[in-house]
């Protein structure tokens, strides 16, 4: 038991041109400190103590002393003209050495700071110091310093040594057995003159000219306990979870193979039946249009004969060899225009009032695949650039905790925060591995379902060519590629996550939900889906607005104003684009008036003179709801003005998402199409897998828009394996959820391979 001595001084002079000092000496360091002790707060504020009560380093015992023997000398002083009073007590520490798991209570106050001592017990390796309050304010600081002489335990200078976070009502700080050569620290516990550092506001009694306190009462009751940290077992047991949990989705997508591979050889035996084909092995793509039609339109006044010459060159006879269709000399679709109409023949197909897919796939398969494969090489170049940035500054952002020990830069859950390496939180770096993992067996089963397609082009099975959704796999290859940099960047915003740097956990969670859009968007319109050129930039006027966002979104009204602007107007935009199908156009003559003109014109026939019965019926109910969800995120932002911004535009872009699949997949079972066993336990596991995690999700663990000290308020122990927290949890969850909507994706229109393409609605 190691003994410590603790003094007290007292001295009834205010005059701070002649303080009372105070010199102890001892076997290894001095102390001084002066009465009234000064402190200095903000805007050159004052706080003066005249009770000081400070712990002496004990000393190590030597051959030449007793164990509980301690020389000390204590110097008093002043320069003041005239006599002064103090007192003077010098007392023994009882309980200076903490224990394994049983908690302390004391007092502290700015004049009045405290350090013990602890010594890790043979077996322990780790431990977690618990520091907790009934009361928020004061305002503290909990440090962990070596033994050293002196102990930096004062305001101005307890961060100059050590590992220390501001604390209010809780705090915790991990330490490691080999950080200590000595093995044993201090545990030190310093007040703050002011709360501004915790998030409170400066004392009422100071407001004004009046710059100097007396003797301002800030005592603080606490509890410490320090309690052992998992062992390496526990971090062993913990990355063997972290692979085998996804692991077996690889063995799950292997037997699913493997039965699908079986069933497959069983149909090849059995004959095709009886497939409809017109003329000498030419597919018939064209449907009957129907002829009610609204009145006064003239939008559907085309019989089937009109297009019937474009149809024809979709034929298998007209197209181009199967295999060729990554041949190198395939022309770029900005090259030439592929649809063998004019102009206004597209103006006409794609304007009727019931379209089928045979309408909107005749481009050439070959130039339209290729387009899709741009998504996949654009979005490994913007993963690369943005990556390796983003680690080198996080990397700078642990040296700098580590180099510092100011624990108060990065917003860690600190109760289930495990160190490993420079790491200090390594749990939440590992949780993101089931992204990357699931991000890759994605990209494999995209690329089976690739080599089986290119084989049956070969082969030129019938089922490849005039029927079924066209196989494009370009943006399901970008799709993969964008979970797992989602992985990646979630894991390095978790190696300090901060305020500033919370744009990277969210920036490829934009690009995974618009990705999903385009997708869910081309699979019945092929030709007309947006390039990954400006598919890419609007994403990067999104990731763009979030750190404009970030930076402005707190206070500025006039941001507010702008963004909710930009939203509304972008969604009637492309509101519009999907209404006519990209056919939208305001022409007319040369003048500014004649345009002008036009557009009055466009609006009162189209919007007006129909609103009753729209041309486009479904496409009309889903604009509106659409247009309505994404007006009330406009008026919400501009009311309450959300501070974490970047949260608020992924709402955005999800809430996006599960409105268009709820109504793809309504519009499917309403267009009589069925969901395949598959694509059915695919949409119930989404289902399922996302209700799991969002509650995880909402388990606030800390908070960036708040001071580290009150995000530490809503610090929790960790609940899985004693290794993972709730945003741990988060992670595996919110990684199975994605990839299983990627497979809904896949696999939603799989019951339409052998359904011909001019029997399959377009909505």
């Amino acid at each position: 038991q190691v003994d410590a001595v603790r003094v007290y001084v007292n001295s009834s002079s205010e005059n701070l041109q002649y303080p009372v000092l105070f010199v102890v000496r001892q076997q290894k360091g001095v102390l001084s400190w002066q009465v009234p002790l000064i402190f200095r707060g903000l805007y050159q504020r004052t706080y003066n103590y005249q009770e000081v009560s400070r712990t002496l380093c004990p000393s190590e015992p030597t051959p030449e002393t007793r164990p509980s023997d301690q020389i000390i000398f204590v110097d008093v002083a002043s320069m003041a003209p005239f006599n002064i009073a103090y007192e003077l007590l010098v007392t023994r520490l009882e309980n200076f050495q903490l224990e394994t798991n049983k908690a302390f209570n004391f007092t502290a106050s700015p004049s009045q700071p405290q350090y013990f001592l602890y010594k890790f017990p043979q077996d322990v390796d780790s431990v977690i110091i618990n520091v907790v309050s009934d009361a928020a304010y004061p305002c503290s600081v909990v440090s962990v310093q070596d033994i050293v002489c002196p102990v930096y335990d004062l305001d101005h200078n307890v961060e100059f040594n050590g590992v220390y976070q501001s604390m209010t009502k809780q705090a915790a700080i991990t330490v490691q057995r080999k950080d200590f050569p000595g093995e044993q620290f201090f545990v030190v516990f310093v007040i703050k003159p002011e709360d501004y550092a915790c998030g409170g506001s400066v004392p009422s009694s100071i407001h004004g000219n009046v710059n100097r306190t007396w003797n301002l009462q800030r005592t603080k009751n606490l509890q410490v306990m320090i309690v052992p940290s998992i062992k390496k077992s526990d971090y062993i047991q913990a990355m063997f979870f972290s692979f085998l949990s996804f692991l077996s989705f690889y063995l799950g997508s292997v037997v699913v193979a493997f039965v699908h591979y079986i069933s497959t050889d069983m149909k090849l035996t059995v004959p095709l039946g009886s497939v409809s084909i017109a003329g000498s092995g030419m597919m018939t793509s064209s449907h009957p249009i129907s002829a009610s039609t609204p009145e006064g339109s003239s939008y559907g006044a085309i019989d089937e004969s009109s297009s019937s010459g474009g149809r024809q060159l979709s034929s298998p006879e007209h197209r181009p060899p199967a295999g060729s269709d990554t041949d190198s000399s395939v022309e770029e679709e900005s090259d030439f225009d592929t649809m063998p109409e004019i102009e206004s023949d597209k103006n006409i197909i794609r304007t009727k009032v019931f379209l089928y897919l045979s309408d909107l796939s005749r481009k050439d398969r070959r130039i339209v695949s290729k387009k899709y494969k741009i998504y996949f090489w654009n979005i490994i170049t913007i993963a690369v650039f943005y990556a390796l940035p983003v680690i080198q500054l996080v990397i700078t952002y642990q040296t700098v905790v580590n180099v510092t020990g100011n624990q108060d830069i990065c917003y860690y859950n600190f109760l289930c925060a495990h160190p490993l390496g420079v790491l200090s939180a390594f749990n939440n770096i590992l949780s993101n591995v089931g992204h990357m993992m699931l991000g890759f067996l994605f990209l494999l089963i995209v690329l089976r379902r690739d080599i089986l397609h290119r084989r049956a082009m070969e082969m030129k099975d019938i089922y490849t060519l005039d029927y079924g959704i066209p196989k494009h796999f370009g943006l399901f290859y970008a799709m993969g590629i964008a979970l797992m940099m989602e992985g990646v960047l979630s894991a390095c915003y978790h190696v300090c996550p901060n305020y500033s740097n919370f744009q990277f956990d969210t920036s490829f969670m934009y690009m995974i939900a618009g990705l999903c859009m385009l997708k869910l968007y081309q699979t019945r319109h092929p030709d007309i889906n947006a390039s990954a050129y400006s598919a890419y930039a609007s994403f990067a006027v999104v990731i763009s607005l979030a750190v404009l966002g970030v930076v402005f979104g707190k206070n500025d009204m006039w941001f507010w104003v702008i963004f909710s602007m930009i939203h509304v107007l972008a969604s009637l935009a492309l509101s519009t684009q999907i209404y006519y199908m990209g056919r939208f156009k305001i022409d007319g003559p040369d003048s500014d008036l004649g345009i002008f003109r036009r557009a009055v014109m466009v609006l009162y026939t189209d919007c007006i003179q129909q609103c009753s019965r729209p041309m486009y019926m479904d496409r009309m109910v889903l604009l509106i709801v659409g247009n309505v969800v994404n007006w009330s995120f406009a008026i919400f932002g501009l009311v309450y003005r959300p501070r974490d911004f970047a949260s608020y535009i992924l709402g955005i872009f999800i809430c996006n998402l599960l409105l268009y699949l709820a109504f793809y997949i309504i519009m499917k079972l309403r267009s009589s199409e069925k969901l395949l066993p598959i694509p059915m336990f695919c949409i119930v596991a989404t289902a399922v897998v996302w209700a799991a995690a969002l509650y995880f999700f909402f388990q606030t663990l800390s908070s960036w828009e708040e001071t580290p000290a009150e995000s530490r308020e809503k610090n929790r122990p960790c609940i899985l394996l004693g290794f993972f927290d709730d945003h741990d949890v988060w992670h595996f969850l919110s990684a199975a959820a994605l990839f299983f909507s990627f497979l809904v994706l896949l696999t939603l229109d799989d019951d339409l391979d052998t359904v011909r393409r001019d029997k399959i609605p377009v909505f």
